[in-house]
């Protein structure tokens, strides 16, 4: 793989680190800046909606600019709102920060499986597409706990300078190693996606997509108060926690992905959206337990992400039906699916927490992650009236958020 390729895949890690850290540095930050934990989760709300709008919209705008230099220009976007939130006087200018990251990390996911595959040859282009999204996973494991300690140990604006330094580094190694002559196929126009978003059978799937983690988010944005406050845990230990998550997500991913592979997608997110629901529904038996919800967590990382293989294969495979000339517009947008779901998950969440209290969130996520599960069987329904076969090879999908 070119070297070009791993300046992608830190600019992935970058990213990926800066969107999911702030859920263990929520009691900090709501603290620090003296807003309730529900306007603090509002933060992860903001990012994932500045991400959905960022997909489409920007691509869309900025598909005459050269690959290398929107390439450049995302990062420096990136690294100059991380900054802002380091020197954040207050709450207004962190969302702020926060609006202008996720609007950047929605179009670096939009073009940059484009990218990747214009610097291998055709036969290695599934492999190129599978490091540079290696990153987000990897953030996951290393980058959100380190970010969480940081934030922790030192203040939470010192983990926006940190992540800022990986910004600017990407932004070099970008700079130095991706070619000047990238391809740079045609994209969609806004009037070719907002058609993709007429057909039904597509619109159920995305529907699929936003509830199921919108389920999963109602709990997981307020998972560090719940860690403190309820189960006892020190801050310290908060960062331990989320590491633990991490490496269950990095398993979960991989097996979700054979699952699909092996049932098809419709069975394979049947059976991931019921362990999630029930996952959901343990954490409000165990969460007042230490050793309890530690264990919990490690079974709800392994589910938690695990559907993210069947939903984007299942997209390909509805949108190669429905919208065949626009396949890739069709998988696009269900990336914007899913933090239209973490934005309404974040976002139902803090009026859960607001209104009924934090150990609301679970049951509730878990009600909603079934919502998606019934939305599931039912499109399988209409896949056997339809006559079409689960098991129908389709191109790879992207499997990245």
């Amino acid at each position: 793989m070119p070297l070009a390729l791993w300046a992608l895949t830190l600019s992935a890690f970058a990213i990926g680190t800066t969107e999911f850290v702030i859920v263990g540095l929520i009691p900090t930050i709501a603290a620090d800046l003296q807003v309730s934990l529900p306007s603090a989760g509002l933060l992860v709300s903001l990012y994932a909606l500045g991400v959905a709008v960022g997909a489409p919209l920007l691509t869309a705008l900025s598909n005459r600019m050269p690959r290398k230099a929107l390439l450049l220009s995302l990062m420096a976007l990136f690294t100059v709102g991380n900054l802002i939130a380091w020197q954040a006087p207050g709450y207004q200018t962190l969302v702020l920060a926060r609006l202008l990251t996720g609007l950047a990390h929605g179009v670096f996911f939009s073009i940059g499986s484009t990218i990747a595959t214009g610097l291998v040859p055709r036969e290695k282009a599934a492999s190129a597409i599978a490091t540079m999204f290696s990153g987000l996973t990897v953030a996951l494991v290393s980058g959100v706990p380190l970010g969480t300690w940081i934030g922790q140990a030192f203040g939470w604006q010192s983990t926006f300078l940190a992540v800022s330094l990986l910004g600017v580094l990407a932004f070099i190694g970008s700079l130095l190693l991706v070619p000047r002559s990238l391809p740079r196929p045609a994209p969609a126009s806004l009037a070719s996606q907002l058609a993709v978003l007429a057909k039904p059978r597509l619109l159920l799937v995305y529907a699929m997509t936003a509830l199921g983690y919108g389920g999963s988010f109602t709990a997981f944005t307020y998972l560090a108060p719940m860690l403190q406050q309820v189960s006892g845990l020190r801050a310290s230990a908060v960062g331990l926690v989320m590491l633990a998550y991490g490496l269950s997500v990095a398993v979960g991913n991989v097996w979700g992905g054979k699952l699909a592979d092996r049932l098809g997608p419709v069975r394979a997110l049947q059976i991931i959206f019921a362990g999630l629901a029930a996952v959901l529904l343990l954490l409000t038996l165990t969460a007042a337990s230490p050793w309890l919800v530690v264990l919990t967590v490690l079974l709800w990382g392994a589910v938690a992400f695990g559907n993210v293989a069947g939903l984007q294969l299942y997209v390909v495979q509805q949108a190669e039906h429905a919208a065949p000339q626009a396949v890739d517009v069709a998988s696009g947008l269900n990336i914007a699916a899913f933090n239209v779901g973490i934005a309404f998950g974040a976002w139902a969440g803090g009026h859960i927490v607001a209104s009924l209290g934090i150990m609301h969130t679970p049951w509730i996520g878990a009600l909603i992650v079934l919502a998606a599960w019934l939305l599931t069987s039912w499109s399988g329904v209409l896949d056997r009236r339809a006559g079409h076969d689960p098991l129908a090879g389709t191109a790879s999908p992207v499997t990245a958020h």
